[in-house]
């Protein structure tokens, strides 16, 4: 039988061995440990999971502006090329040289001289007549061939 003292609790409570306010406090102790736990691993988990978002959003984003650098810089040597196309094209004697070659325009005042070539002789392509089929055998036709008789 426990021994009871004056207080009204039993000297077992008091060493730790009866349920008592210590035990519920410790079991309260745990759980919240254990919550606290839980949530830091869940803000954590939140926080890596944003950053890789992030990572991946950032990588993305610098690829995107490597292909418009790219594009930009293809754009300006267009613009270039084209800007010494007008250059050159602006200048009279290369708009009558274009005019003259391409579009076959005179001045007032001259001739145009169009130079016809002869027409070439060119051998005639008519098939050659098949060799005649010699009757002796295959050494001859090898003797005709290496030696033409």
């Amino acid at each position: 039988m426990p021994r009871q003292d004056g207080s009204g609790s039993s000297v077992t409570a008091a060493v730790g061995f009866g349920e008592g306010s210590g035990a519920s406090r410790a079991r309260r102790n745990v759980l919240f440990t254990r919550g606290l736990i839980w949530v830091t691993a869940l803000i954590s988990l939140s926080l890596l999971l944003g950053s890789i978002a992030q990572a991946w959003s950032n990588s993305r984003l610098l690829e995107q502006e490597a292909a418009a650098r790219t594009q930009y810089e293809q754009t300006l040597a267009r613009h270039d090329q084209l800007q010494k196309l007008v250059d050159y094209y602006k200048d009279p004697f290369v708009i009558e040289s274009e005019a003259r070659q391409s579009l076959g325009y005179v001045r007032p005042g001259e001739h145009r001289v169009v130079i016809v070539s002869p027409p070439s002789s060119q051998p005639s392509t008519r098939p050659r007549p098949a060799p005649p089929a010699s009757s002796g055998g295959f050494w001859s036709q090898w003797w005709a061939i290496l030696f033409g008789s």
